[in-house]
């Protein structure tokens, strides 16, 4: 299939596009990557009457470290991250996960804002992003806002970003001492998005686990926190039984649909799995003895 018409505009500076955005509201597109709005625009799911093409705006592409953050240009390429020493040293997860995302074809174009700001509930960006308590940048007509990703992602492909808004950067805070992660997942095929996936953290202290975060994708309309969890594993031993118990917990939170991928209940039941397997993961990274 081919797109509906539309008519197609390349600013070269963030502000001429937020003056684009601001000039047609709902009626634009923004274009960035685009390997999620072209197959929508090829099926006719969307029909933007204009679509702004952000290629152009090379300030928005960086890999910095500034203090306790990682700051990423919204338009970065996905590949660029996956291939970045700099990430790999001071956000081990996301340098993880990035290598789940797709076919390396995809992670070529494919850019960090554009996976945020379409929040897809089985992508693994916004699960990232919610478990490391990352911030996202958002630049506006009336200047720039800086949210959480509670604040952030609203809903099913839905985010607080307005129709007149750019996200132009995404931050994920250093990874402190004596901290593992994990991000595992499972899927049909290598290069789909995930039935479930599941991103986790720990930070150890005196042997024990000082703190703990869960993420999950694929079962919610975001990505799914569960604090639960979290606080049953603070401050505790870890044992196979301690991380299991929290994993049933998680999985129990948890309220997935069934589609023709798979069932609520197969969901669930991966759920712990999957959550086990993160947390005896980050745990051993964290440099924990594996129990």
């Amino acid at each position: 299939m081919k797109p509906a018409p539309f008519r197609y505009i390349a600013p070269r500076s963030v502000r001429e596009t937020l003056a684009l955005l601001e000039m047609h509201g709902d009626a634009g597109k923004i274009l960035a990557g685009g390997q999620s709005l072209v197959p929508l625009l090829n099926m006719r799911l969307a029909r933007p009457q204009v679509i702004v093409d952000i290629n152009g705006l090379r300030p928005l592409v960086y890999i910095r470290r500034r203090g306790d953050r990682l700051h990423v240009g919204a338009l970065t390429r996905q590949r660029a991250v996956e291939e970045s020493q700099v990430v790999r040293r001071s956000a081990p997860l996301l340098w993880e996960a990035m290598r789940l995302v797709g076919h390396p074809q995809i992670r070529t174009r494919g850019t960090i804002g554009g996976s945020i700001a379409h929040a897809d509930p089985s992508a693994e960006l916004p699960a990232v992003l919610a478990v490391l308590d990352g911030e996202v940048v958002v630049t506006g007509p009336a200047g720039e806002r800086v949210l959480s990703h509670r604040e952030f992602f609203t809903g099913y492909l839905t985010t607080a970003l307005a129709a007149t808004e750019l996200l132009t950067e995404v931050r994920f805070p250093i990874q402190p001492a004596q901290t593992g992660t994990a991000f595992v997942e499972v899927a049909r095929r290598h290069g789909d998005f995930a039935l479930v996936g599941v991103a986790a953290v720990i930070r150890r202290a005196d042997g024990t686990i000082a703190e703990a975060r869960l993420a999950f994708t694929g079962v919610g309309a975001g990505p799914i926190r569960v604090t639960e969890a979290e606080t049953m594993l603070a401050g505790r031993e870890a044992s196979a039984k301690n991380f299991t118990d929290a994993a049933r917990a998680a999985s129990a939170s948890l309220d997935p649909n069934s589609d023709i991928h798979a069932t609520a209940e197969y969901r669930r039941e991966v759920a712990v799995v999957l959550a086990r397997r993160a947390l005896e993961l980050a745990w051993v990274r964290s440099g924990g003895r594996k129990g």
